[in-house]
């Protein structure tokens, strides 16, 4: 990060700055949880099989109801009281799933029955991208004959922090919490510092062979990442960051990739959005073997168009994927210096914005979108607060490259700088055109130029209001733009 940010506008109370700056950005998704209840066999309205049924509500996005039961047979009658978003269920213990719903439309329903449950905590939880991590978890509590009558099917109502007022959202403490989530941002911010450790992305200098051939060499290992501050995971990575390394060239370029697997499971790299022979593209067993634990794999080509892409496994890619396997590759026409500014229309007016014709780029930024795995909601490997402030001067321009490496689209939305998209999978538009949102759909890449016209702290975020925000505070696909005099 810049030393930038430690100029006045840095040191003029930077967190206020930040606040500031959220009016009419991202509203809070306040829900209020409906009480569930317990209906038994023998006091009205219970199971017929003498078990026990438990009403469990799912809104956006918690998870209410009777989450006390005693041991024995259960069946959740699950609603789903959203107004518009899918939900499901998952029961795990220690961290083996115990039962599944199936998905449940905005206003379904569907009764999960559970057998012989034994007395415990289990978590339950909602696994569609996003949800768990946006608060939709809870714990079960099954105890041995306990949840007997309505004292006892209240007390294992999840009360969302509990009002002092008999009930609902602690909403002073959602505030609390929601301007706390900020602080180890901005004191990152303001120190220049990251708050996690690792870095992903950082481009890979490769080796020259004698005939001019760039080597890149990729390690895939199982690493230790923090997401966040304190947020550890096992992270399934190239050369132990996510997003890996990022790989650059020009057209002409001879290139070799050469892959060590040192994974549990085989790998391939397929590398998404380049023009490949066969042979190189990726996909085993249908173009090459398996690379198996141990084993070292060379992909070999020369560059013949220019690309924004994007290098992933192909077998078994969605457990590797998730959990952190992607990296960007840039390869731009002869003498650009793999920079994907041969996009930009310059010289042109785009949405009745003038580019100018020397315009020069001060900063560009490869932007890797994941949603879930271990590394879960994040902009290249980080969650909020741990994601990179970027700093600029103003009248500067930046070429934001975005990638796609999620289950789901995301609506990326900058405060402030309208996004003058030019590129679309590494394809100059013939008709670029301007954006405050530009969503990006799973496995496409677009390319954006923006110019900071306004001096201040300018949020930048996923507007899925749940991949940006959860009761405790901000989270996941959220960063920033502080923009200097």
């Amino acid at each position: 990060m810049s030393d930038d940010v430690n100029n006045a506008a840095a040191k003029a109370n930077p967190y206020s700055t930040l606040l500031a700056v959220l009016g009419g950005g991202i509203a809070l998704a306040l829900v209020i949880v409906a009480i569930g209840f317990v209906a038994r066999g023998g006091d009205g309205g219970g199971s017929e099989g003498g078990g026990t049924t438990a009403a469990i509500e799912l809104t956006d996005f918690k998870i209410g109801g009777m989450l006390d039961v005693p041991a024995g047979d259960v069946t959740f009658a699950l609603a789903n009281k959203s107004s518009s978003s899918v939900h499901n269920v998952v029961i795990t213990k220690d961290g083996t799933e115990v039962a599944k719903s199936s998905d449940i439309a905005a206003g379904g329903s569907e009764n999960l029955e559970v057998a012989g449950l034994e007395p415990g905590e289990y978590e339950i939880y909602c696994a569609i991208s996003g949800h768990k991590e946006a608060g939709m978890t809870a714990t079960l509590t099954v105890s041995e004959g306990g949840g007997e009558g309505g004292d006892s099917a209240m007390g294992g109502m999840d009360m969302g922090g509990g009002s002092s007022s008999g009930g609902g959202e602690n909403y002073a403490q959602m505030d609390k919490d929601m301007m706390e989530s900020f602080q180890p941002f901005v004191d990152s911010l303001t120190s220049g510092r990251p708050n996690t450790e690792g870095i992903g992305g950082q481009e890979l200098a490769p080796t020259i062979e004698p005939d001019g051939t760039k080597v890149f060499e990729l390690t895939a290992a199982i690493t230790d990442w923090e997401v966040a501050p304190g947020q550890k995971v096992k992270a399934w990575t190239y050369n132990g960051t996510a997003p890996g390394p990022t790989i650059r060239g020009e057209v002409g370029d001879r290139i070799k990739v050469v892959l060590k697997n040192k994974l549990p499971m085989g790998t391939d790299i397929h590398m998404h959005g380049m023009v490949l022979p066969n042979t190189q593209d990726g996909v085993s067993p249908v173009t090459q073997k398996l690379i198996e634990p141990g084993e070292t794999y060379t992909y070999e080509y020369t560059v013949e168009k220019p690309a924004v892409a994007m290098y992933h496994p192909h077998a078994s890619g969605m457990h590797q994927v998730p959990n952190g396997m992607w990296g960007a590759m840039i390869f731009s026409p002869k003498g650009q210096g793999g920079s994907a500014g041969y996009q930009i229309p310059r010289g042109r007016t785009v949405s009745g914005t003038p580019i100018p014709a020397d315009l020069k780029v001060a900063r560009e930024v490869n932007m890797v979108l994941n949603d879930a795995g271990v590394i879960g909601l994040s902009l290249n490997g980080k969650s909020f607060p741990a994601t990179e402030a970027y700093t600029m001067k103003t009248g500067e321009w930046m070429l934001v490259n975005y990638y796609n490496e999620g289950s789901m689209s995301h609506p990326m939305h900058l405060h402030q700088f309208p996004q003058i998209v030019i590129g679309r999978d590494g394809i100059p538009l013939d008709s670029p055109y301007q954006a405050d949102t530009v969503s990006i759909a799973p496995g496409e890449r677009y390319t954006v130029i923006f110019q900071a016209e306004r001096p201040g702290v300018w949020v930048w975020h996923c507007h899925i209001l749940n991949h940006a925000e959860r009761e405790s505070g901000m989270f996941g696909m959220v960063t920033a733009v502080q923009v200097n005099q």
